[in-house]
Formats: structure tokens, sequence, C-alpha cells
């Protein structure tokens, strides 16, 4: 279930005034004051067929009985999942990283050797 939007944009300005904080998500249309007060905005970008294979194995954990949780996908909801994780790649990301405001803030990571060359 959703919190209502004033609970929502109530919690994330207190998360944002904790010393530190990370907040995760494609949901950009609501964390936007995150980006202002983040010192820095990490874009994971693992390869396309890492985040599908991913996304099935999450299905196929729910489907065998690993991982039990109250929402159940299916087949279809798996196949419109890769659709939009496509779409979101090629389209909406990098829409967000050409016209993002806090480009000074972007850390791309595609793998974990950029990782430690953050970590450095």
């Amino acid at each position: 279930m959703r919190a209502p939007e004033e609970l929502r944009d109530q919690r994330l300005n207190e998360i944002i005034n904790y010393d530190s904080w990370i907040i995760e998500g494609v949901y950009r249309s609501w964390v936007e004051a995150s980006f202002l007060a983040a010192d820095k905005i990490i874009i994971l970008m693992p390869a396309l067929s890492i985040q599908e294979e991913r996304i099935w194995k999450r299905y196929d954990d729910y489907v065998s009985g690993v991982t039990i949780g109250p929402k159940r996908e299916t087949f279809e909801s798996v196949r419109n999942l890769i659709e939009w994780n496509k779409k979101y790649n090629s389209e909406k990301l990098p829409h967000f990283i050409k016209n993002c405001e806090y480009k000074e803030k972007i850390i791309t990571v595609a793998d974990n050797l950029d990782l430690l060359e953050i970590l450095k």
C-alpha cells in the first residue's frame, strides 16, 4: 500500500535532513528534493543482460518458493517489467543524466571495478 503523498513527502524531508542517507529508486518526480540535498547521485548501470538475468532470477525464486512475499509476479508481469526496464535504460535514464541540474554530483557505476574506483 502506498503512503499518502503528504506523508511520503514529509518522510522524505525527514530523511534528507539526516547527516547521511541513501535513497534508491526510479521515482524521480517525488525525490527531486533529495538531489539538491545529496552530496553524490550514484547511478547504477550494470549491463542490461545482467539486469534481465536478475529480474528472471527474482521471478524464479518466487515461483520455486525460495522467496516468499506478498507480491506474486506472473510470467507476463515479468515480461512487462523487462520491456519497461529496457525503455528506462535506453530512454529515461539517459534523458535524466543529460538534463539533470546536478550533473556535477552524478557518478555512474557499471560494475564492481567502477565501484572500487569510487571507494579509493
